[in-house]
């Protein structure tokens, strides 16, 4: 069973970054698509960003476009955010599928998830 595990959440003044990572301890990510959503309250999970574990065909959602970038390293992804702005305020989920699919935004290309990690943006 593959466990993801998110840590670098916390509390950012706007105009400020953070590096989100993601971790699979002792379990390969080959592959996998390998991706981020986000939740505000009372919203819907929302597609951040995602690319195969080649490293190969990064996409982003819309809103965060330009200013964040996912990347991915052995059994790990990481969401550098930078220029954050109050509407970026939510718990972030990784997210790992298991077959590589022409379309990564749809939360049904995943299989697993972990357990989120907030991000407060707030001056």
């Amino acid at each position: 069973q593959l466990h993801l595990v998110e840590s670098g959440g916390g509390l950012v003044q706007p105009g400020g970054s953070l590096r989100l990572s993601c971790a699979a301890p002792g379990y390969g990510l080959d592959y996998h698509g390998l991706g981020w959503f986000r939740q505000a309250p009372g919203k819907e999970r929302q597609f951040v960003a995602a690319v195969e574990w080649s490293g190969n065909r990064p996409s982003y959602g819309d809103s965060v476009k330009g200013r964040f970038t996912i990347t991915n390293s052995g059994n790990s992804v990481y969401l550098q955010m930078n220029s954050l702005e109050p509407d970026d305020t939510a718990v972030y989920y990784c997210a790992a599928g298991r077959n590589s699919r022409p379309n990564y935004a749809p939360l049904s290309a995943y299989e697993w998830w972990g357990q989120g990690t907030q991000v407060t943006v707030s001056s």
